[in-house]
């Protein structure tokens, strides 16, 4: 049986796993028994008991008397929405800033190039650290906020502007669904009208404004009337309103200006790697560069970034952790008050590692079916 190779190949992997399975009922039953002694019970019971905690920034409502599982949730959210908006931002930025990288203007290649090595050489604790010690040294404090408009004040509180309000219903759910039906039917008749005659019409503009005026016509007709929560000072802090904290602008801009500078190399091998015979067939047709940029260039680049681009989304989910150094409650921050409250370590340490993988897995999931769609498909 040895001396077939298939044979061994199959046994050695069948003790590998049998090794495997015995270190981990070894590891599982020595914490277990430890746990026992020390009079720390397993389980997650826990997350049904009242969080008896605040969370001072939510996007979904939360009161100290809800169960950790909602603080969980809550913290949650907060990641998703912090990195969503690092995501957005630093994309943007970093096409503009590898752009302006290739830039034939010293000035402008210059000043990109130094973002982009103080972004990619600086540890991003350290960048977030700076930049919240600096909202010390900048704003005013809260009795002397500055009102520079109606309403908003600027201080060490934060940012403080009028919250909108709308009350929502049938109407206000379908509005932006019949937006997206006049966008995906416009593209589909400017893609006929192209395939029949070689032009394509521009079609971006019209759709939003026909989209805008039944977006509004729908909202009249519905009886919407969005109320506008005016901010005004308390005994300690501003009441009402719309506040953004230090603490979540210092982690999204600290994040952006980070990521930005990874996305901007990016940025710029990808347009790189787009073969010198593209720009001279753009100038030979008569497009100006900046047509050459973004109708032949960038699409072309998006297929070579976009791998990478991945790696650097996982990692601004998983740098979303570090607002724990500047005070913003987000799931890593929710699940270790969990932790010290309730002694239960690895159960807290468990559900950290499992919803990070499920994040990073799905986003991963989501732009590798993206890639492929993306990718030419050889014949």
């Amino acid at each position: 049986m040895l001396n077939n190779a298939r044979h061994r190949a199959v046994a050695f992997q069948a003790l590998l796993i049998a090794a495997v399975v015995g270190a981990a009922y070894i590891l599982v039953t020595a914490t277990a028994a430890n746990l026992k002694a020390r009079g720390i019970p397993l389980g997650f019971d826990f997350l049904f008991r009242p969080s008896n905690f605040t969370i001072s920034e939510t996007l979904l409502p939360f009161s100290p008397r809800d169960p950790n599982w909602w603080a969980i949730v809550v913290g949650i959210v907060n990641t998703l929405f912090v990195s969503a908006v690092v995501i957005m931002l630093s994309s943007a930025m970093g096409l503009l800033v590898g752009i302006g990288r290739l830039s034939g203007n010293p000035l402008l290649s210059g000043a990109t190039r130094v973002w982009v090595e103080v972004a990619r050489n600086t540890p991003v604790i350290i960048l977030l650290i700076f930049i919240y010690s600096m909202w010390w040294k900048i704003l005013p404090p809260f009795r002397d906020a500055a009102n520079p408009l109606p309403g908003v004040y600027i201080s060490l509180r934060g940012l403080v502007m009028p919250k909108v309000s709308v009350d929502l219903s049938l109407a206000a759910w379908l509005m932006p669904l019949a937006a997206l039906v006049i966008t995906v039917a416009a593209h589909g008749l400017a893609t006929r009208y192209q395939n029949k005659t070689g032009n394509r019409p521009p079609y971006a503009l019209f759709t939003a404004l026909v989209s805008f005026v039944i977006m509004v016509t729908m909202a009249i007709a519905s009886g919407l009337s969005p109320e506008i929560e005016w901010a005004v000072r308390g005994r300690a802090n501003f009441e009402g309103g719309f506040q953004l904290t230090p603490e979540l602008t210092t982690i999204l801009v600290g994040l952006s200006i980070y990521t930005t500078g990874f996305i901007a190399e990016i940025v710029r091998g990808g347009i790189l790697a787009v073969g010198k015979g593209q720009w001279e067939a753009g100038r030979a047709i008569g497009l100006t560069e900046a047509k050459i940029l973004r109708l032949v260039i960038v699409p072309q680049t998006l297929r070579v970034i976009l791998p990478p681009l991945t790696s650097q989304y996982v990692n601004v989910v998983k740098n979303s952790t570090l607002a724990i150094a500047v005070g913003y409650q987000d799931f890593m921050t929710i699940v270790g008050t969990i932790i010290n409250k309730t002694s239960h370590a690895i159960e807290g340490i468990a559900i950290i590692l499992g919803v990070f993988l499920f994040l990073n897995l799905l986003l991963s999931g989501v732009l590798n079916v993206v890639n492929r769609r993306m990718a030419i498909v050889e014949r």
